[in-house]
Protein backbone atom coordinates (compact mmCIF):
# COMPACT_ATOMS: atom_id res chain seq x y z
CA UNK A 1 0.00 0.00 0.00
CA UNK A 2 1.28 3.17 -1.14
CA UNK A 3 2.10 5.85 1.83
CA UNK A 4 -0.33 8.88 1.91
CA UNK A 5 1.90 12.48 1.55
CA UNK A 6 0.79 15.17 3.80
CA UNK A 7 2.38 18.47 2.48
CA UNK A 8 4.32 20.40 5.38
CA UNK A 9 1.45 22.78 5.72
CA UNK A 10 -0.83 19.90 7.17
CA UNK A 11 1.66 19.17 9.75
CA UNK A 12 1.32 20.54 13.54
CA UNK A 13 2.96 23.82 14.00
CA UNK A 14 5.66 21.62 16.68
CA UNK A 15 6.40 19.16 14.70
CA UNK A 16 7.22 21.18 11.21
CA UNK A 17 10.78 22.76 12.30
CA UNK A 18 11.79 19.04 12.93
CA UNK A 19 10.69 17.76 9.82
CA UNK A 20 12.15 20.96 7.64
CA UNK A 21 15.26 20.53 9.60
CA UNK A 22 15.64 17.08 8.06
CA UNK A 23 13.78 17.81 4.31
CA UNK A 24 15.14 20.84 3.54
CA UNK A 25 18.33 21.94 5.97
CA UNK A 26 19.09 23.55 8.88
CA UNK A 27 19.54 26.89 7.07
CA UNK A 28 15.93 26.96 6.23
CA UNK A 29 15.09 27.58 9.58
CA UNK A 30 14.34 30.71 11.25
CA UNK A 31 15.64 31.38 14.09
CA UNK A 32 12.71 31.08 16.28
CA UNK A 33 11.99 27.71 14.37
CA UNK A 34 15.63 26.43 15.53
CA UNK A 35 14.84 27.78 19.40
CA UNK A 36 11.61 25.67 18.91
CA UNK A 37 13.71 22.65 18.51
CA UNK A 38 15.53 23.03 21.54
CA UNK A 39 12.57 23.91 23.65
CA UNK A 40 10.56 21.05 21.98
CA UNK A 41 7.39 21.78 22.90
CA UNK A 42 4.90 25.00 24.20
CA UNK A 43 1.61 25.09 25.74
CA UNK A 44 -1.77 23.77 24.98
CA UNK A 45 -2.64 27.80 23.42
CA UNK A 46 0.81 28.14 21.71
CA UNK A 47 3.10 26.71 19.85
CA UNK A 48 6.99 25.89 20.70
CA UNK A 49 7.31 28.13 17.77
CA UNK A 50 4.86 30.98 18.49
CA UNK A 51 6.68 30.88 22.09
CA UNK A 52 10.10 31.13 20.77
CA UNK A 53 9.02 33.99 18.34
CA UNK A 54 7.29 36.16 21.55
CA UNK A 55 11.13 35.70 23.78
CA UNK A 56 13.16 36.51 20.20
CA UNK A 57 10.91 39.61 20.15
CA UNK A 58 11.51 40.58 23.73
CA UNK A 59 15.42 39.36 23.16
CA UNK A 60 15.71 41.75 20.36
CA UNK A 61 18.57 39.89 19.03
CA UNK A 62 20.56 36.56 19.46
CA UNK A 63 23.28 38.20 21.29
CA UNK A 64 20.60 39.50 24.07
CA UNK A 65 18.91 36.37 24.13
CA UNK A 66 22.92 34.50 24.77
CA UNK A 67 23.28 37.11 28.06
CA UNK A 68 20.11 35.94 29.82
CA UNK A 69 19.92 34.13 32.80
CA UNK A 70 17.87 31.42 33.76
CA UNK A 71 15.86 33.13 35.68
CA UNK A 72 14.88 35.83 33.11
CA UNK A 73 14.10 33.12 30.65
CA UNK A 74 11.98 31.19 33.04
CA UNK A 75 9.71 34.25 33.44
CA UNK A 76 8.54 33.56 30.03
CA UNK A 77 5.15 31.12 29.91
CA UNK A 78 5.23 28.50 28.64
CA UNK A 79 9.41 28.05 29.72
CA UNK A 80 10.74 26.16 32.50
CA UNK A 81 14.34 25.51 33.87
CA UNK A 82 14.76 23.16 31.74
CA UNK A 83 14.00 24.99 28.29
CA UNK A 84 16.06 27.76 29.90
CA UNK A 85 18.68 25.69 30.17
CA UNK A 86 18.65 24.16 26.78
CA UNK A 87 18.43 27.63 25.41
CA UNK A 88 21.50 29.13 27.35
CA UNK A 89 23.89 25.80 26.28
CA UNK A 90 23.10 25.94 22.83
CA UNK A 91 24.10 30.13 22.39
CA UNK A 92 27.17 29.37 24.06
CA UNK A 93 27.97 26.23 22.22
CA UNK A 94 27.42 28.82 19.29
CA UNK A 95 29.96 31.13 20.68
CA UNK A 96 32.65 28.88 22.02
CA UNK A 97 32.36 27.18 17.87
CA UNK A 98 32.84 31.00 16.52
CA UNK A 99 35.69 31.94 18.65
CA UNK A 100 37.66 28.52 18.19
CA UNK A 101 36.54 29.24 14.31
CA UNK A 102 38.17 32.66 13.73
CA UNK A 103 41.32 31.42 16.06
CA UNK A 104 41.88 29.01 12.56
CA UNK A 105 42.17 32.28 10.38
CA UNK A 106 45.67 31.59 8.98
CA UNK A 107 47.01 35.10 8.50
CA UNK A 108 45.90 38.46 10.17
CA UNK A 109 46.11 40.91 7.71
CA UNK A 110 43.63 44.17 9.45
CA UNK A 111 42.51 45.10 12.90
CA UNK A 112 38.97 43.83 11.70
CA UNK A 113 40.10 40.37 11.56
CA UNK A 114 41.57 40.44 14.98
CA UNK A 115 38.19 41.92 16.93
CA UNK A 116 36.22 39.36 14.85
CA UNK A 117 38.95 36.86 16.75
CA UNK A 118 38.44 38.68 20.41
CA UNK A 119 34.94 39.53 20.48
CA UNK A 120 33.37 36.82 21.11
CA UNK A 121 35.92 35.96 23.74
CA UNK A 122 35.93 39.55 26.01
CA UNK A 123 33.06 41.89 23.87
CA UNK A 124 30.21 40.64 25.85
CA UNK A 125 32.17 40.92 29.76
CA UNK A 126 31.16 43.07 32.79
CA UNK A 127 34.20 43.45 33.64
CA UNK A 128 37.94 43.98 31.77
CA UNK A 129 40.30 41.63 30.57
CA UNK A 130 43.66 41.97 28.71
CA UNK A 131 44.66 39.29 26.15
CA UNK A 132 47.51 39.22 24.18
CA UNK A 133 47.80 37.45 20.35
CA UNK A 134 51.33 36.39 19.89
CA UNK A 135 52.49 36.31 16.04
CA UNK A 136 55.07 34.34 14.34
CA UNK A 137 57.15 35.94 11.19
CA UNK A 138 54.24 34.98 8.72
CA UNK A 139 51.79 37.03 11.07
CA UNK A 140 49.92 33.60 11.98
CA UNK A 141 48.48 33.87 15.41
CA UNK A 142 50.25 31.23 17.46
CA UNK A 143 48.54 31.62 21.09
CA UNK A 144 46.44 34.02 22.17
CA UNK A 145 46.56 34.64 26.05
CA UNK A 146 44.72 36.77 28.64
CA UNK A 147 47.03 38.57 31.08
CA UNK A 148 45.06 39.70 33.33
CA UNK A 149 41.39 40.40 34.38
CA UNK A 150 40.21 43.14 36.66
CA UNK A 151 37.14 44.88 37.72
CA UNK A 152 34.81 47.30 35.81
CA UNK A 153 37.63 50.30 36.00
CA UNK A 154 40.69 48.87 34.86
CA UNK A 155 43.16 45.74 35.11
CA UNK A 156 46.92 45.30 35.68
CA UNK A 157 48.99 43.83 33.03
CA UNK A 158 52.32 42.59 33.61
CA UNK A 159 54.98 42.86 30.59
CA UNK A 160 57.57 41.06 32.05
CA UNK A 161 54.96 37.69 31.52
CA UNK A 162 53.67 38.85 28.10
CA UNK A 163 57.40 38.75 26.37
CA UNK A 164 58.26 35.35 28.77
CA UNK A 165 55.62 34.01 26.43
CA UNK A 166 56.18 35.61 23.53
CA UNK A 167 60.14 33.71 23.85
CA UNK A 168 58.48 30.78 25.00
CA UNK A 169 56.63 30.59 21.83
CA UNK A 170 58.75 32.18 19.30
CA UNK A 171 56.64 35.08 18.58
CA UNK A 172 57.59 38.00 16.24
CA UNK A 173 54.48 40.13 17.15
CA UNK A 174 52.36 40.84 19.60
CA UNK A 175 48.76 42.79 19.50
CA UNK A 176 47.54 43.51 22.63
CA UNK A 177 44.05 43.85 23.16
CA UNK A 178 41.28 44.97 26.19
CA UNK A 179 37.69 45.18 26.59
CA UNK A 180 35.64 48.18 27.44
CA UNK A 181 32.73 47.01 29.78
CA UNK A 182 31.19 50.24 29.79
CA UNK A 183 31.25 50.86 25.44
CA UNK A 184 33.59 53.51 25.06
CA UNK A 185 36.20 53.31 22.16
CA UNK A 186 38.22 55.96 23.60
CA UNK A 187 41.59 55.08 24.91
CA UNK A 188 42.79 56.15 28.75
CA UNK A 189 45.94 57.41 29.83
CA UNK A 190 46.79 54.49 31.21
CA UNK A 191 46.15 52.62 27.93
CA UNK A 192 48.20 54.15 26.35
CA UNK A 193 51.14 54.03 28.90
CA UNK A 194 50.95 50.41 28.89
CA UNK A 195 51.29 50.31 24.91
CA UNK A 196 54.14 52.38 24.58
CA UNK A 197 55.47 50.53 27.98
CA UNK A 198 55.21 47.36 25.67
CA UNK A 199 56.25 48.72 23.11
CA UNK A 200 59.40 49.90 24.45
CA UNK A 201 60.57 46.58 25.97
CA UNK A 202 59.70 44.71 22.54
CA UNK A 203 61.81 47.37 20.36
CA UNK A 204 64.99 45.69 22.70
CA UNK A 205 63.93 41.75 22.65
CA UNK A 206 63.12 42.41 18.51
CA UNK A 207 59.35 41.73 19.30
CA UNK A 208 57.24 44.38 17.11
CA UNK A 209 53.95 45.51 18.74
CA UNK A 210 51.67 45.57 15.48
CA UNK A 211 48.81 47.29 17.44
CA UNK A 212 46.54 47.55 20.24
CA UNK A 213 43.00 47.29 19.98
CA UNK A 214 40.18 48.31 22.29
CA UNK A 215 37.00 46.07 22.27
CA UNK A 216 33.17 46.77 23.29
CA UNK A 217 30.50 44.19 22.14
CA UNK A 218 29.73 45.26 18.34
CA UNK A 219 32.73 47.93 17.72
CA UNK A 220 36.92 48.40 18.12
CA UNK A 221 39.22 50.79 17.99
CA UNK A 222 43.00 50.16 16.57
CA UNK A 223 45.41 52.09 18.12
CA UNK A 224 47.36 51.49 14.24
CA UNK A 225 44.39 52.29 12.40
CA UNK A 226 43.90 56.13 14.20
CA UNK A 227 47.76 56.73 14.36
CA UNK A 228 48.84 56.71 17.39
CA UNK A 229 50.79 53.53 17.60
Amino acid sequence: MEATHFPITNWSEDDRPREKLMLKGKEALSNAELIAILIGSGSRKESAVALSKRILASADSLNSLGKMSISQLINFKGIGEAKAIAIIAALELGRRRRAEDTVELLKVTSSKMVFEIMQPIIGELPHEEFWVLFLNNSNKVILKSQLSKGGISGTIVDVRLVFKLALENGATGLILCHNHPSGGLIPSEADKQITTKIKLAGDSLDVKVLDHLIITETKYYSFVDEGIL
